[in-house]
């Protein structure tokens, strides 16, 4: 039984049980141990703690917060119920079957996890604006709708890995620009340790899809991968050119947008990193706001133990993965003596 029968339903020999005990690839079973310990739900983050903070914001603030949020909310939808089933059309084991789905998961929690915000910063008329916006927004709905494209692309499915890589590691970040920013003034706090833990899982996701699609790509020969790395820079100027207008849409009115394109422009380059290529724009990380990169980093903030969680709460003992486990080849040379 091949994968593809797994997935189209056309079983021609026996059906096959998952053994975790021989893995065909160890980033696989490294990925789903890193992704199952750093579980989290919204609804143990005190939200409501921030109340003081929201209310003290003027209405320029008030309202870019709430549609960053909201451009986020869809962002994590189109990931949860397209982006990883479109994904796993193109996987070549079970293992990895099996860590999208964690992944799918998640985005869901993380697009859940918005809505715990609105309510409680937000009045329903004020919500109810929200997704009207998000849902008819231009240039918000012009990154989602060539992502949605590609996922849908079964002819493609190196650009769905790399379509998938530039949402988690580009476009998102626009986004959690915002609430970083609010952190380095100790504003917001809990809210954005809501964003820091979808920023913990995201570096994972784009890492490991990134991995894969480097595994692929390698198999390639030299005339389809210049075509395909073509293909890619042309579409990641083509998404930075919408998202300039986007930033310009949300930041003019606070003045930040100079900011944000210097640190959405720094993600893009990562996104091409864990893709395995050249970065594309100057920026680097000496270039992004001091304040927004400390914000970024996963850093350990505690809430009370036995009734909420924070961004160092643990399920379990698991060795940190970080963007070199990624890189082909290196996984058994870092592990083979452990």
């Amino acid at each position: 039984m091949n994968m593809n029968e797994v997935l189209t339903g056309k079983l021609k020999g026996n059906y096959k049980a998952i053994n975790w005990n021989q893995v065909d690839d160890e980033i696989d079973k490294a990925t789903w141990h890193k992704l199952t310990e750093q579980f989290w739900l919204d609804t143990r983050v005190p939200v409501s703690n921030d109340l003081k903070d929201w209310r003290e914001l003027d209405d320029d603030h008030q309202w870019l917060v709430g549609h960053v949020f909201g451009g986020l909310t869809l962002l994590d939808t189109l990931q949860s119920q397209d982006g990883m089933a479109a994904l796993r059309n193109d996987t070549t084991t079970q293992h990895e079957i099996a860590v999208l789905n964690n992944i799918q998961f998640m985005e869901s929690v993380h697009a859940k996890s918005y809505s715990t915000i609105f309510s409680t910063l937000n009045t329903p008329t004020e919500i109810n604006e929200i997704f009207d916006w998000s849902d008819t927004e231009e240039y918000l709905q012009n990154k989602t709708k060539k992502i949605y494209t590609l996922y849908h692309d079964d002819g493609n499915p190196l650009k769905k890995k790399i379509s998938s890589v530039f949402l988690e590691t580009f476009l998102f970040y626009s986004g959690f620009f915002t609430p970083l920013w609010y952190l380095g003034h100790n504003k917001l706090t809990n809210v954005a340790e809501i964003i820091k833990l979808i920023i913990r899982d995201e570096s994972v996701h784009g890492t490991y899809i990134g991995y894969k699609f480097q595994v692929a790509f390698n198999q390639l020969g030299e005339n389809e991968q210049k075509e395909l790395k073509d293909w890619m820079y042309n579409f990641l100027y083509d998404l930075y050119e919408n998202e300039e207008k986007y930033t310009h849409l949300l930041y003019d009115g606070v003045g930040w947008t100079d900011k944000v394109l210097t640190f959405i422009r720094y993600n893009a380059n990562k996104a091409l990193m864990n893709l395995g290529q050249e970065p594309m724009f100057p920026d680097t990380a000496e270039d992004v706001n001091p304040v927004v990169m400390n914000g970024i980093s996963t850093s350990t903030v505690n809430h009370d133990f036995f009734s909420e969680v924070g961004n160092g709460y643990r399920l379990g003992n698991v060795e940190t993965m970080n963007d070199d486990d990624y890189k082909i080849g290196s996984w058994e040379d870092k592990h083979k003596n452990k």
